[in-house]
């Protein structure tokens, strides 16, 4: 810039600002983040938060209500809470990713999502161990029936999501994310952005997440044909394939776009595998609770394992 008409000797404008069309002073450049008040999309954001978190906890009251009835029952009461919850804290992390980024919602937002997720799907794939070894376990003298209680399925979560938990603390610790500046991106703007410390425990932390959802996948398909009552391993084989489809579809979304864009693709991902592992584990429950109560009676399971 230069406040001299036809000067041959211009000021290089600072960092943080960006010479006005007239070339004749420096103005500050906007900035830009996913904000509450500007961007449209992080209201819709809110409200799919809002409305998501109130189906939860509507779930979760149906299921207290219900809580002796051979549905809640059947698939261990004690997972299905705690995927509930997880699914639960998996929504409302939503909100660590928008507004003004900090450096200490930029530590915690996808930390927090890696594990809430991790405990989710390891719920999951004690789900479909349980189901596998109960019928393994139909024998009176067969040695699985040491394995049915529900120390193997805490065991299995606990085990599953440490290891989620063990990753995220060594990435905060030896290089965790922080607030950036992005001044050269777009000209006339100063992106606000997480940057993530590491690549490595990124993806190390993304790649669990997506081997435990592998797994359970794999599992659940194998025993979705098994004979129980009320088996939900089909129900799991679709919410994974909901998942892992979901976050497949991301990745060159995710990668191809900079500052706000990045991080409204990611919320949409949350977003998207989070509803999708809560429709399709309980909305089948909530159906028959609410409009077929008559299938949620012990004579009704008593007469459809004798039929089997």
């Amino acid at each position: 810039m230069s406040n001299i008409s036809d000067s041959e000797i211009c000021q290089q404008c600072p960092k943080d600002k960006w010479p006005n069309p007239g070339k004749t002073k420096c103005v500050p450049k906007l900035y830009e983040f996913l904000s509450y008040k500007e961007d449209k999309i992080a209201s819709f954001f809110c409200f799919t938060v809002i409305l998501c978190c109130a189906i939860n906890c509507y779930t979760l009251q149906k299921f207290i209500l219900y809580w002796d009835t051979p549905l809640v029952k059947a698939n261990n009461r004690t997972l299905s809470f705690i995927l509930l919850a997880s699914i639960l804290l998996s929504f409302l992390c939503v909100f660590l990713f928008l507004g003004r980024p900090l450096d200490i919602t930029c530590k915690l937002r996808q930390s927090s999502f890696g594990i809430f997720f991790s405990i989710a799907i390891s719920s999951l794939l004690a789900k479909s161990t349980m189901v596998c070894i109960a019928f393994k376990a139909t024998k009176p003298s067969s040695s699985w029936i040491k394995w049915t209680g529900v120390t193997l399925s805490n065991s299995i979560v606990l085990a599953c999501s440490s290891v989620q938990v063990l990753i995220c603390v060594c990435w905060l610790s030896m290089c965790p994310p922080y607030q950036e500046f992005d001044m050269t991106t777009y000209p006339g703007k100063i992106i606000i952005q997480c940057n993530e410390g590491s690549e490595l425990w990124l993806y190390s932390m993304l790649g669990y997440m997506g081997f435990l959802a592998a797994v359970s996948f794999v599992l659940a398909f194998m025993v979705r044909t098994l004979p129980d009552s009320f088996n939900e391993a089909k129900y799991i084989t679709f919410s994974m394939l909901v998942f892992c489809s979901v976050w497949i579809a991301m990745i060159p979304g995710y990668l191809s776009t900079k500052g706000k864009y990045m991080v409204a693709v990611e919320i949409f991902a949350i977003l998207t595998s989070s509803a999708g592992i809560l429709s399709c584990i309980f909305f089948p429950k909530l159906y028959i609770l609410l409009v077929k109560p008559e299938l949620n009676t012990r004579k009704h399971v008593l007469r459809r394992l004798n039929s089997v």
